[in-house]
């Protein structure tokens, strides 16, 4: 049997960091901003990915001997509830994120078929996601071995060989001198000089919404903040991890959008199928039409594998507050193969409604973009509250073990908090407004899904864990 106390290296830690943000679908969606891109990525990192590395890396050191992750931290500084409501926020943005990631598999498949107009089918992708959403379903309730092998072949298959193919087309496309049209003036002639400018054209708040979107793609950095005690030495390793890991991050966003922005004007370019009209365009110039639909089904594998790996994972956090009477004990039970079987099956209804909205809704990055905006305001609530249970933890735990400290003792603390506070906020805010450069059609409606949603999602916790309550007299 392998030992619990085998340590990590910093360049292990660095690419686990890696691997849990990186994901091919948000290229189109930073490509469609051109050379601001540079900016949101910027923010990202800066506002959000440092600061929700550096916190999660404090909290999941003082209680990497609890399960329960962010339920743990929330629950020890606010009480039961909002621990409560902070697992559940984690757990539905993951099954509101499965369509969007899934309408991507969608659209990358249509090449498969060498039709790539289907992309833009909202019934086309949603039978797809549907379909196949119920299929990863299938094979998570015969156990973790078939979808841990799906899930590597997918993250080498289909993130990271399209990956590098992607970004070394597109250095050949810049290096045969062919036109860039990230360098294009809205006219479309190709001006002679550094037109385009590094910071968004900001006529409103619509102007940034897709600010809110790119902050997703960075999401999920906290999972790995569990491996803080696996180090030798936190104080020193960790920090290294996550800038090494932010750089890595930054370049492969960067250039992998660029490469895409290079080839297809950014009006033209789709949130679903953004990366495969590239990879057209580019195999195209270079004579090499038959290996699209290769990287088609490489992309649609990859986005699949993807949703596989976390089907179950968000699920099973659930199941430690079911433990303590947070949840109906029916929501614990388990098949024969460990998988929560009422939980999955309540994701995928979840999941097949929300799919639905590819069916009403004309513009299928319409759609897209409106799932990821509910996605994105219910986990960067999350992070508010994970944000404030590390200040009010240092103020009433100031004993409590920590392995790891965010640098600066309490005004360290207090800094990287409300700059990462002021990033979460800022982008929740942003994500209300829609996009300038989609077209919504009704903007109410938009407004209207995404704060009810936010409504509904953030309120059904408080409410389950009130009649819970009451139902059950508290322990003693």
């Amino acid at each position: 049997m392998k030992s619990d106390n085998a340590k990590l290296s910093t360049f292990t830690l660095t690419m686990m960091i890696v691997a849990s943000v990186i994901s091919l679908r948000g290229l189109p969606m930073m490509a469609k901003e051109g050379l601001s891109m540079l900016f949101y990525i910027l923010f990202a990192v800066v506002m959000f990915l440092i600061p929700a590395s550096l916190v999660s890396a404090e909290l999941g050191s003082a209680f990497s001997d609890r399960k329960g992750g962010v339920y743990t931290w929330v629950k020890e500084a606010f009480g039961p509830a909002w621990g409560f409501t902070a697992i559940w926020l984690q757990w539905i943005q993951n099954v509101i994120w499965y369509p969007t990631v899934l309408g991507f598999a969608a659209g990358s498949l249509a090449y498969l078929f060498l039709s790539p107009e289907l992309a833009s089918s909202g019934v086309y992708s949603g039978i797809i996601i549907i379909a196949f959403y119920w299929l990863a379903t299938w094979f998570a309730f015969r156990g973790t071995a078939m979808i841990g092998r799906i899930t590597k072949y997918g993250v080498i298959l289909g993130t990271i060989i399209p990956g590098v193919i992607v970004i070394a087309l597109g250095l050949l496309w810049w290096m045969r001198g062919l036109p860039l049209e990230f360098l294009r003036a809205p006219s479309g002639e190709c001006v002679a000089h550094f037109h385009p400018t590094f910071f968004p054209h900001i006529s409103g708040l619509g102007s940034i919404a897709f600010l809110a979107g790119i902050i997703l793609l960075f999401a999920g950095v906290e999972v790995q903040a569990v491996h803080v005690r696996s180090l030798t030495d936190p104080a020193r390793q960790f920090p290294r991890a996550v800038f090494a890991a932010s750089l890595v991050i930054v370049i492969l966003f960067l250039v992998g959008s660029l490469a895409v922005a290079a080839v297809v004007p950014a009006d033209e370019i789709s949130l679903t199928s953004g990366l495969m009209e590239a990879f057209r365009q580019m195999l195209r110039r270079f004579r090499l039409d038959w290996f699209t639909p290769v990287l088609g089904f490489l992309t649609a594998f990859g986005a699949i594998g993807g949703v596989m790996s976390w089907i179950t994972g968000p699920s099973k956090g659930l199941l430690s507050t079911a433990e303590e009477g947070e949840l109906p004990p029916a929501l614990a039970r388990t098949n024969e193969n460990g998988a929560p079987t009422l939980l999955l099956l309540i994701q995928g209804a979840i999941v097949t409604v929300l799919a639905c909205l590819y069916f009403v809704m004309k513009n299928v990055s319409v759609a897209f973009f409106v799932l990821s905006a509910m996605t994105v305001t219910l986990y960067l609530v999350m992070y508010m509250l994970m944000y404030a249970a590390a200040l009010r933890l240092r103020r009433t735990r100031p004993d409590l073990p920590r392995p790891y400290r965010v640098p600066g003792g309490a005004f360290g603390m207090w800094s990287v908090s409300l700059i990462g506070l002021a990033g979460v906020v800022f982008a929740c805010v942003v994500g209300f407004f829609p996009p300038a450069n989609l077209p919504v059609g009704d903007p109410a409606l938009y407004v209207g899904l995404v704060t009810g949603g936010m409504i509904v999602f953030i309120g059904a916790p408080l409410v389950i864990h009130a009649c819970r309550r009451k139902a059950i007299p508290p322990r003693r």
